[in-house]
């Protein structure tokens, strides 16, 4: 073989590894993406994927909760979604609250198995708030 063919036959073999790298990568991915959805958002197509993340409004009026077990419709300006949950709610979860569940629809029912409350930007712990009023400097709203 001469030295032209060995770097051929080098690089041809590079290839085919790293080829094979990127491939093994793509699908390990592919088989852990969770895409993020609003209600409105939702498609035939994705209501078919493995897992999703779908973030909104819990619906004032909407939460049913019977012990570990509860129920709620989460919203946005154009559409909603029903959920339910098995397990212990955030402490911050309440109606009108944003959240964001991970799981899998059930036909229409989202089964969440994961629910991630969050709080508004303005949030500020009350000991500091008071301490702001206290001083005469707040210049926000209601801090908690």
């Amino acid at each position: 073989m001469t030295r032209k063919t060995q770097r051929l036959l080098a690089v041809l073999a590079i290839g085919l590894a790293l080829g094979g790298a990127v491939w093994l990568v793509t699908s390990a991915l592919r088989d852990n993406i969770v895409l993020f959805f609003t209600p409105s958002e939702l498609t035939a197509e994705s209501r078919a994927a493995k897992r999703l993340r779908i973030g909104g409004l819990v619906a004032e009026g909407s939460v049913r909760i019977d012990g570990l077990e509860s129920v709620f419709t989460l919203k946005d300006e154009f559409a909603e979604v029903t959920l339910e949950f098995s397990g212990a709610l955030p402490d911050l979860f309440r109606e009108g609250q944003g959240i964001i569940a991970e799981g899998r629809f059930d036909g229409e029912i989202f089964k969440a198995d994961t629910v991630l409350a969050k709080h508004d930007e303005t949030y500020m712990p009350r000991e500091i708030a008071d301490s702001l009023k206290d001083q005469g400097v707040w210049k926000g709203e209601e801090a908690y």
